[in-house]
């Protein structure tokens, strides 16, 4: 039996303020002065407990110690994640949920993603050509708004596209704000959700054709564990889980164009257009620039680990920043060296960016092979099939503003196509 130890513990009543003030690092900056890679602090009048690290992350998804439902902050909820989606299952409501996302995840479908968005780039670079300038950010917002549509079987008209990239935009774009930011969120999600719902309807009316293929059609008829239909506005959530993280990728695309830039020399090594130097230099990407900070869950049950007691309830936090930063997990974390993955073992719990786990039966996001294929297609595009220029711009980005993005969301002129 391990020894008993005491949880290092942040002294001081609540500690929100700080965490919005420190944002990505605030786990981070604990782990370093506590010496440990498990601390206790206070959140929100609650009792903390946050984990760094690859150990720390095996145990957080370890399902029978922990739970989801929840854990998410109401706010959170309204914004980003929604009411009755996935994120908040545990168990077998969880494991059955997360095959009807698994189902559509398959080879064929990562290569329609992958055609999808090589067309709808040479789509947007065409009208470029013709402007001054574009921002990078905002563009592949609208780029990656009708990838996933087409590719999740949702119709969309040209005169669409802007309003919906906006909606989907604002869901993670205020996922931590407060004030005028947060209520924008918000409304964008209700507005989204009914546009949702009343597809589902259309689709279950047999209203609108839509391809057996296409997740549209397979999460609207979707049965629970009783064999009933999900209620609409469940799958609306369902859908939006989609829909929403896809159009995320701008943030990855928006680093990636920074990537390219400030790095000139790694990104030298993919214009030869291999897929296996892409690839690692969009891993790079996700594990070297901010995206989402931590993510939370509660102790299903008393338990002791490493000779530390967790009780029930108790909200834990898992640093996903600071973990794909570590320095007992990474050789120099804060140098930008995409062949480091050329020897990476592939394991689900150091190298975390979207969350860690096991994809069938844990909380990892169903679509982090999407991700990595789109923003593979957008760095090929990127630096082999277009030509621009960077004017002067306040290329810094934050490490408090939640999602971080570069200040200027990379402003791109007289672009070319090659």
């Amino acid at each position: 039996m391990a020894e008993k130890r005491a949880i290092p513990v942040e002294e001081g009543l609540d500690h929100s303020i700080k965490l919005l003030g420190e944002g990505y690092q605030f786990i981070l900056n604990r782990r370093k002065s506590f010496e440990s890679n498990i601390f206790e602090t206070r959140l929100l009048a609650q009792k903390a407990i946050c984990l760094t690290g690859k150990e720390g992350a095996q145990l957080f998804y370890d399902n029978d110690k922990f739970k989801r439902e929840g854990a998410a902050p109401g706010r959170v909820q309204k914004t980003l994640f929604g009411v009755g989606g996935v994120q908040g299952l545990d168990g077998e409501a969880h494991h059955h949920r997360k095959g009807m996302f698994m189902s559509i995840m398959s080879k064929e479908a990562r290569a329609e993603v992958s055609k999808l968005t090589y067309q709808y780039w040479d789509r947007a670079a065409a009208e470029w050509e013709q402007k001054d300038s574009v921002i990078l950010y905002e563009e592949a917002k609208k780029i990656l708004t009708q990838v996933a549509c087409d590719w999740v079987g949702v119709p969309l008209k040209e005169d669409e596209v802007e309003e919906r990239a906006e909606q989907l935009g604002d869901m993670f774009e205020s996922a931590a704000a407060v004030g005028p930011k947060h209520w924008k969120g918000r409304r964008s999600r209700t507005n989204a959700e009914e546009w949702m719902e009343e597809l589902v309807e259309m689709v279950r009316r047999e209203d609108v054709k839509v391809s057996k293929e296409k997740a549209l059609y397979t999460f609207s008829m979707h049965r629970d564990l009783k064999g009933n239909l999900l209620e609409a506005d469940v799958v609306a959530v369902e859908l939006l889980n989609l829909l929403r993280p896809t159009v995320a990728i701008s943030v990855y695309i928006a680093f990636t164009g920074l990537a390219v830039h400030q790095h000139a020399d790694k990104a030298e090594a993919v214009t030869s257009g291999d897929p296996d130097k892409l690839r690692n230099f969009v891993q790079e990407v996700r594990r070297f620039y901010p995206f989402f900070p931590f993510t939370a869950a509660l102790v299903k049950e008393d338990f002791e680990w490493n000779g530390y007691l967790f009780e029930k309830d108790t909200l834990t936090l898992l640093d996903l920043y600071g973990t794909c930063h570590h320095p007992e997990e990474w050789e120099n974390p804060d140098l930008f060296q995409p062949e480091r993955f050329e020897t990476w073992d592939g394991s689900p719990f150091d190298f975390i960016p979207q969350g860690g786990g096991e994809f069938d039966i844990g909380h990892r996001c169903a679509g982090e092979w999407i991700t990595v294929d789109i923003m593979q297609a957008s760095l090929d595009y990127l630096v082999n099939k277009m030509m621009y220029d960077l004017p002067e711009q306040d290329l810094t980005f934050s490490f408090t503003q939640i999602p971080s993005l570069p200040e200027s969301k990379i402003v791109m002129s007289d672009v070319k196509r090659v």
